[in-house]
């Protein structure tokens, strides 16, 4: 293993909520997930932003809140590192919290998106974080850093449900979090980017997903069938298990460290 990973030249990671678990964000499918106490329905679809832009921006602004104030794991580092170490790499996370740009990754794709960023689902406007934290100050990670999670819900929340929620400049129908809800289609250059690098690599490593989540689900198998060694970091089995080369069923962080190690062995 150690000898196949020295001599790849281009090497990919697909990640999923367990890297960021150790930065103490839920996952969304696990015994504890957020979808096994919310209703995504409720959510996290156009039609439940339509009946209520308030409760959602409550709840992702909850979750930015989260988010803003955990900080990267040794998971995040450990791929950012890998980034330096090969000619060839790309991060594909189906994360939203961009811990993996604070640990200082460059080579990635985001998936579902980046949930500081804005989106306006009526003209199709994108605006990224640092934009969209001048737009809408509440979504500003600094100002969600300053506040604690008591002043998020006493007065952030009573602001919101009096109305205080970011106006498109393009069109002036209210925005919503840069985030790919359930029923929206993934950004094409993003998937595309994905799948044409899962295609060609010599090794592809599944950290921290379920693997039924699709189209995501299907990268593995692709790399797979294209002639890449696999390997799986996850402590639970998954639907991509019995295709791997290689499965440490360690934690994504203790697993991506062995990985690393025994790279610069």
């Amino acid at each position: 293993m150690v000898e196949i990973l020295k001599k790849a030249g281009k090497v990919g990671v697909l990640s999923g909520a367990g890297l960021s678990a150790e930065s103490g964000i839920p996952t969304f499918r696990g015994k504890d997930g957020l979808w096994n106490r919310f209703n995504p329905v409720e959510l996290a679809t156009f039609e439940a932003f339509s009946q209520s832009p308030e409760l959602v921006w409550k709840w992702y602004l909850w979750r930015m809140h989260l988010i803003a104030n955990s900080r990267p794991n040794p998971g995040h580092y450990a791929i950012s590192e890998m980034e330096r170490l090969f000619s060839d790499f790309l991060h594909i996370t189906q994360n939203v919290d961009g811990l993996h740009r604070e640990a200082g990754g460059e080579k990635f794709v985001e998936l579902h998106g980046h949930i500081f960023d804005g989106r306006c689902r009526f003209c199709g406007k994108h605006y990224p974080a640092e934009v969209f934290g001048r737009l809408y100050p509440f979504a500003s990670k600094d100002f969600l850093r300053s506040i604690s999670e008591e002043e998020l819900k006493e007065e952030v929340f009573r602001k919101v449900d009096e109305g205080e929620l970011p106006a498109c400049p393009n069109c002036g129908e209210i925005v919503g979090p840069g985030v790919v809800w359930f029923g929206e289609s993934l950004p094409e250059d993003s998937l595309e980017r994905a799948f044409r690098f899962s295609e060609n690599c010599d090794v592809f490593i599944v950290v921290g997903t379920s693997g039924v989540v699709q189209p995501a689900a299907t990268l593995p198998l692709i790399a797979k069938r294209s002639g890449a060694f696999l390997i799986e970091v996850n402590p639970e089995e998954t639907p991509i298990s019995p295709y791997c080369d290689l499965t440490l069923r360690k934690s994504a962080s203790s697993g991506l460290q062995e990985l690393l190690e025994a790279l610069k062995r």
